[in-house]
């Protein structure tokens, strides 16, 4: 291969130049207005995610982090409590639990879809003794099974927080969108998201208005009224700037989505033959997958050597996740069972570039690479 041809995991500099003039206007009216913390913009920001998912509520805050934690604080989740989390996930799933006391109880993935498999999630639930909650995790940008979740949730008296925080606009077998199934829906805008802000910044959807009221309250601090506070909260707010490049992003999500989704398709033509190499295999339609990631698996041992020679070849890649959250050390009384399917994926695992603006010889780039490398 003589061209060299960069292409990296992502490109936001192509994504902002596509919309500049929105986001400048924008950004102009919040510092004509002087409102910077909550205020109109985000309201009328959650006002549009709301609309968007389906949901009756939607609250926002500084991160995805704290959408998670101010979750289940909601929840009354604490100490001693156990909530079961899929091992497969970034870090924020597990240590938002801890972060309030509790005990994250591991389950397993299904090796196609990433997601937490419901069958060991019924399993880490009969190891519990005082369970609180189930956060399954829509990883990816596909979501996990629901349907089960849902009733596994329902038959221990307890709610389902999922975390979408790489799934907004994806949808579930019913045609339902991720955060307007479960109990509260938590989302992340940091800035590598499918919808990005230009920081950090989170959301968290819920049909239960009392809930919602609880979170809005625990955002800032638990107070009820100036200076009046019913509980501890957290000091989480969403500020106006990344409301407004929020809310100009959001009108382009779907076209944003369906180009990942039509990257997605190439990919999956295109290196279906490619020895020793899987593909993602997302559910039937009428669920939609959004590829916050587009995620292959190789043999373990070669893992490292096809990065390598990938970026040698100007193609970026990424690891999503080289540790399980059961292997992590900082839970040191979290429950560990065996979960090889994780263990498989941390070192299989590897994100090729499915981002929107991905050009049509980039992605061809990234197809000659992979084969290249894989049969040599």
């Amino acid at each position: 291969m003589t061209d060299r041809l960069e292409v990296p995991l992502l490109d936001l500099v192509a994504q902002r130049e596509s919309i500049r003039g929105e986001l400048d206007a924008a950004l102009a009216a919040v510092v004509d207005s002087q409102h910077f913390v909550l205020g109109p913009e985000v309201a009328a920001l959650e006002q549009e995610i709301a609309r968007y998912v389906g949901a009756r509520r939607a609250v926002g805050c500084a991160s995805g982090t704290d959408a998670l934690l101010l979750a289940v604080m909601a929840a009354d989740v604490g100490p001693g409590d156990e909530v079961i989390v899929p091992a497969y996930s970034f870090f924020a799933t597990a240590g938002s639990v801890a972060r309030v006391g509790a005990r994250p109880v591991f389950a397993d993935i299904d090796p196609h879809t990433f997601n937490i498999d419901p069958l060991s999630a019924r399993k880490a639930a009969e190891r519990c003794t005082r369970l609180r909650a189930i956060i399954p995790v829509h990883l990816f940008g596909q979501l996990a099974d629901l349907d089960a979740l849902v009733a596994l949730a329902e038959q221990h008296g307890v709610p389902l927080i999922e975390d979408a925080a790489q799934a907004l606009g994806a949808l579930d077998g019913r045609g339902q969108r991720a955060g307007a199934v479960g109990a509260i829906g938590c989302f992340s805008f940091y800035p590598t998201k499918n919808l990005g802000a230009w920081g950090d910044a989170g959301m968290i959807t819920t049909n239960d208005e009392a809930s919602a009221e609880r979170i809005a309250s625990l955002r800032v601090h638990g107070e009820s009224s100036r200076y009046v506070h019913r509980e501890v909260g957290l000091n989480s707010h969403l500020d106006a700037i990344q409301a407004a490049v929020l809310r100009v992003k959001l009108r382009h999500l779907d076209a944003w989505n369906d180009a990942r989704r039509a990257n997605a398709a190439f990919y999956d033509q295109a290196l279906a033959e490619a020895p020793g190499l899987r593909t993602p295999r997302p559910a039937p339609a009428p669920a939609r997958h959004v590829y916050h990631q587009y995620v292959v698996r190789v043999a373990a041992e070669r893992r490292d050597a096809v990065r390598r020679a990938l970026a040698e070849r100007g193609v970026a890649s990424g690891v999503y996740y080289p540790l399980g959250l059961h292997q992590q050390d900082c839970f040191p009384d979290a429950d560990r069972p065996e979960l090889p399917e994780t263990e498989a994926a941390t070192r299989e695992s590897i994100a090729l570039p499915v981002y929107a603006e991905l050009r049509e010889e980039q992605r061809a780039h990234v197809v000659a690479a992979l084969r290249e490398v894989l049969e040599s």
